[in-house]
Order: C-alpha cells, then structure tokens, then sequence
C-alpha cells in the first residue's frame, strides 16, 4: 500500500462542503501575486502568459486570480465535488483529475506550478521532484496558506480554543514548515510571510471555520454546538457582528535550475 502523507484521509472531505468553500473561504491580496511574480524572476510581464498549473485547485480561488493575472492556467485538482464547483464558475479553464504527486504533464512543459491552500496533502518526497520535472529550467514552484495570524490576539485565541477542545484538530504548521521541508530534499526556497485583513459577517466567518477540513469530517450535527460556541466569543470581541479576518499568508517558493 502507498503511504499517505499526514492528513491524507481528510484530503477529499472538501467534495462534501464544495459550495461552502467556494462562497465562504477568503481569496488572496494583489501583493501575493506581485511578490511570486519578484521572487519567481517571471520578467517584466510577471504572470502574463505564462503556462500554470494550480495544483490542489479546490474551487478555483487561486485558479480565478492567476488567470486575471494574465496565466494560461490548467487546475488540477482530485475531488469530484470541488472539481465541479470550479468547473461551474470557470467554464473555459482546463480542468485535470490528478494529484500532485503524479502530475499528468511533460518535462519542462510550465513555467510555474503553484499549490494554494494544498501543498501539505501531498508527499513531499514525491511532489516536489514532480513540480521540478514539468517545469521549464528557471521555472517556480509557488506555495501558499492563508493561515489565522499568530500576530493577532483573537485570532490565537480561537485557534487555541478549537484545539483544546477538538482532539487532533489541524493547525496549519506545515504552511511555516514547507521551506524546511523543501531544503531537506535538496533544493533552496525563498519564504515569505504576509499580512492581510478582511472584514466579514460573523456567519460568513463560520462558514470559513465549517469548511476546514477538521470539520467537514465531523460532519454539521458535531460542528454545530463548537460553531456555536464560536460565535458567542466573536460577537463578545465584535458586538456589531463584523468580523475583522486577520490572515498571514506564508509563501514558499523554488525555482528550477
């Protein structure tokens, strides 16, 4: 039997709230894209034109963005569920069955292979030669998480909670760990960390926490009264019922000799 990464068995969870996440998960701000564009040394054109592949696509989040950015972008992603929810919002993208840790393409045949919010269900050991195999020479792997900032009170607040009272509940640690991950396998990242805000219903910020994984799997009759909970705390800290979502983005990237 093949040797799941950790955290596998919750990989496709996502097919059973596909629409939840699609509405409900956050995008990502310009300076991600401005700063993978510097570090992946993409020219003067930055993303336009380049050939993509967001592996790990989900919804199409990511997949929608790099496209406006100018990407001739093909998502691939496993889930059937989530496969659809992009397939209905972005018609005209290719849209691949596979996982990264078999990737469907030539040698050297994109400029930048990018994994948003999914890098951490593949094996590192299998995805990274991957990524590096389908890249052109000086191409980029580009990871990255939208993680709750450490930096913010109550936001490390309620991560704690959730994972006092949620058993094996997933912190988002390999998002930190992926340069060190990465540099055990041979090649040299570059990190960044980046700090954006949005401000959202209390419910829309529910609807977020309903979507991670660790939930999806507990299913709504379980989810329900730890949601609850959750949204007594919010509006004691937001009494107006505005949540002021406070991210870090971590990135990684590597480029291809």
């Amino acid at each position: 039997m093949t040797e799941q990464p950790p955290g596998a068995e919750f990989a496709l969870s996502f097919d059973t709230v596909a629409a939840q996440y699609a509405s409900a998960r956050p995008g990502y701000p310009p300076e991600l894209f401005d700063t993978v564009e510097r570090l992946a040394a993409l020219g003067p054109g930055g993303l336009r034109g380049t050939r993509v592949l967001d592996v790990g696509a989900g919804t199409g989040i990511a997949t929608r963005l790099l496209r406006e950015r100018g990407g001739r972008v093909i998502a691939v992603e496993p889930g059937p569920g989530m496969g659809a929810e992009l397939r209905r919002t972005l018609p005209d993208v290719p849209l691949v069955r596979a996982v990264g840790d078999a990737l469907p393409f030539a040698d050297a045949s994109v400029d930048l292979v990018t994994y948003a919010q999914s890098w951490h269900w593949t094996d590192p050991a299998r995805s990274v030669p991957e990524a590096l195999r389908v890249l052109r020479p000086g191409g980029a792997l580009a990871l990255w998480w939208n993680v709750p900032d450490p930096d913010v009170e109550w936001t490390r607040a309620q991560e704690t909670r959730l994972q006092a009272r949620l058993p094996g509940y997933h912190r988002h640690g390999v998002a930190a760990d992926a340069p060190g991950i990465i540099t055990a396998l041979g090649p040299t990242p570059a990190f960044r960390r980046l700090h954006w805000t949005r401000r959202i219903p209390v419910d829309l910020h529910l609807a977020h926490l309903g979507s991670r994984s660790y939930f999806a799997v507990m299913g709504p009759e379980r989810s329900a009264p730890v949601l609850a909970d959750e949204r007594a705390h919010l509006l004691r800290h937001f009494p107006d019922g505005m949540v002021e979502d406070a991210y870090a983005l971590d990135l990684t990237i590597v480029r291809r000799a």
